[in-house]
């Protein structure tokens, strides 16, 4: 019998970080797809704590400190990309950017993990029109919480 990968299953930790009506968004392009927004965090790694991980993501992506964070949620997403299979799941968090000075800005531009550009952005859930916001469940969480 030959050895085959397994598919598996990803650990991970986003930030919900409110301006007023207005979330922090990962503003995602594709080609020839319409833009998706994801909250800023990313993979939880072995033997860090979601929280850990939460903060790390901020950290390592824009620069920022976390304060008031609260637990909301995990998440199941299953999902389709480019022909393959994914499966995540997603500890949602609720979070104050320490520095007031970052709720004056926009955007940011920042790298990921794997060196691609990412974008952040403050977006109305309202505003999104045909993007779609990601991982599925957030949209009805945010609802229930706010």
């Amino acid at each position: 019998m030959s050895w085959r990968p397994q598919p598996s299953i990803r650990a991970v930790s986003l930030g919900i970080v409110w301006r007023g009506h207005e979330l922090l968004l990962s503003e995602e392009r594709v080609p020839d797809r319409v833009a998706f927004y994801r909250p800023l965090g990313g993979g939880i790694e072995f033997g860090e704590s979601g929280l850990a991980a939460l903060r790390r993501e901020f950290r390592e992506e824009l620069g920022a400190e976390l304060d008031d964070i609260r637990y909301l949620a995990t998440l199941e997403n299953i999902y389709a990309y480019e022909g393959a299979t994914g499966h995540e799941l997603v500890r949602v968090y609720e979070a104050r950017l320490r520095d007031p000075s970052f709720y004056e800005r926009d955007g940011w531009e920042f790298s990921f993990d794997d060196g691609s550009p990412g974008r952040a952005v403050w977006k109305a859930l309202d505003a999104l029109g045909d993007a779609s916001l990601y991982p599925d469940g957030l949209l009805e969480l945010l609802g229930s919480v706010r």
